[in-house]
């Protein structure tokens, strides 16, 4: 039997399916989800091994690909608009350009279809560094994580991924052994003669360099008809940081 995401799902009218990022969850999305939802019927999912969803030791595009396909047709969902962040972008345009004819409008958010070398293994052994037979609460997961990770509003984000089990024992909703194990998976390029004719946008945050001029230019032939804007004042997670200008692009790209 095929699993389905699990999913929430805001307001009325055409529909909207936004992915989040790695480490990342539908809670990310679900204020912006709320904006949304007073223009279309927006559902915001958790990809496989994140937030609520099923966890599986096969994790790559295609899989999460093929995830999204099982969702819309699972709701009976036709003629969608697309959002994806990071690796939910990479899942995105994987998705566009498999069935081109589901997809309405495409927005990719920090991300292109090419090979990214992160420090994704440092913030995973980080998070497998938290000793939970010690750590009971999220003001000391929070302690514990700031030895190794600095940024505050970082630390929030990952731990948003936290849950309790019982009234003294948390855990992490996301699998972090499955990422470890296909961290190559996430940071590869996606194939040659990926190709989506429909209108897209990229988003890039101007303080990110996961996208740049130089790198958008040699995408022109998988995206003919895609268009890039920045969003001043934030870094990889635009959403987060620049949430209401990053709305009003979005907004306007999907309205008109």
């Amino acid at each position: 039997m095929t699993k389905i995401l699990n999913a929430k799902r805001f307001g009325a009218g055409q529909p909207l399916v936004i992915l989040h990022g790695l480490f990342g969850m539908l809670d990310n999305w679900q204020g912006l989800a709320k904006e949304f939802g007073q223009f279309f019927e927006t559902h915001i999912l958790d990809q496989r091994n994140h937030g609520e969803s099923f966890h599986s030791e096969e994790f790559n595009y295609e899989i999460l690909s093929n995830d999204l396909k099982y969702y819309i047709d699972y709701h009976q969902i036709k003629n969608f608009s697309l959002i994806g962040h990071s690796l939910g972008g990479k899942t995105a345009m994987m998705f566009a350009s498999t069935y081109p004819n589901t997809v309405k409008k495409l927005i990719v958010v920090d991300i292109l279809p090419i090979y990214y070398k992160n420090d994704y293994e440092n913030i995973l052994q980080s998070l497998k560094s938290l000793d939970f037979k010690s750590i009971s609460s999220r003001l000391d997961a929070d302690k514990a994580l700031s030895i190794f990770i600095q940024d505050q509003s970082f630390r929030s984000f990952l731990l948003k991924n936290l849950k309790r089990v019982s009234k003294d024992k948390l855990t992490f909703k996301i699998d972090l052994d499955i990422i470890s194990d296909n961290l190559s998976e996430v940071e590869k390029a996606l194939p040659r003669d990926l190709y989506f004719p429909g209108e897209t946008l990229f988003i890039k945050g101007q303080k990110s360099d996961y996208i740049d001029n130089q790198k958008f230019k040699i995408i022109h032939n998988s995206f003919p008809k895609s268009r890039l804007v920045e969003v001043s004042n934030a870094g990889h997670w635009v959403h987060a940081e620049n949430l209401n200008d990053f709305a009003e692009e979005t907004l306007y790209f999907l309205k008109y």
